[in-house]
């Protein structure tokens, strides 16, 4: 079944399994999300439930906003993401969604807004590599030729050419991650390896879209 829950990442630390191994993990807390919204394939044409977490404060909550919470009978949230759902949801309006969803072991995607790094150059946003540093050279961390004269290119760079620019800040999804334990009391989720995003930034834990790698075992071995 997909699922997902909203989260804001706390930050990185490590733990320890019971045989002694050191995990890299992102602590992620998820406090209980809101359904402020439930789509099914005969009212909308899919199916997905809309969740909601944080406070905000009444004031920066508009009129259309006010009403829809108020038909999901749920306080006004501050973040609002949607999951597809593949089949008919199970939730209703006003449910809460918390961190016991999920368990230990299951493989997860993390989807986050990546750090913002402000303008960079090609060296820095593309891993581009510079050119000579001796005195003669006149190229050191320049972008080169842009290639405009190419034939039939019409004297102009193409859309898409690797330039520099603004760096980060883009909605970014690291699939595949194992979430390394799960604690219901406090809410937390810890997730083996990193996450996309800064500290405090919102996060949204979901199912992965990708099947888990299977190894093929010969017969007789």
């Amino acid at each position: 079944m997909a699922k997902g829950i909203l989260g804001k990442k706390v930050g990185m630390t490590q733990i320890f399994t019971k045989d002694g191994k050191v995990v890299p993990v992102t602590v992620v807390e998820a406090s209980p999300n809101l359904v402020a919204q439930v789509k099914s394939v005969e009212s909308d044409g899919y199916n997905a439930v809309q969740i909601g977490v944080g406070v905000v404060k009444d004031k920066k909550v508009t009129k259309p906003q006010k009403g829809h919470f108020a038909k999901a009978n749920i306080k006004p949230v501050r973040f609002i993401r949607e999951v597809r759902l593949a089949n008919a949801p199970e939730q209703k309006l006003g449910d809460s969604i918390t961190v016991d969803i999920f368990a230990e072991g299951e493989i997860v995607d993390v989807v986050g807004t990546s750090k913002g790094k402000g303008f960079a150059g090609t060296i820095k946003r593309h891993n581009f590599s510079r050119g000579p540093m001796a005195h003669g050279s006149k190229s050191h961390r320049e972008p080169g030729s842009m290639g405009p004269r190419i034939s039939g290119g019409g004297g102009k760079v193409f859309k898409g050419k690797k330039l520099p620019g603004r760096m980060g800040g883009e909605r970014v999804t690291v699939q595949c991650l194992t979430i390394a334990r799960v604690d219901a009391e406090r809410n937390l989720i810890l997730i083996k390896g990193a996450i996309p995003g800064p500290k405090n930034g919102m996060v949204l834990i979901k199912n992965t879209v990708k099947p888990p790698r299977t190894v093929a075992v010969k017969a007789g071995k």
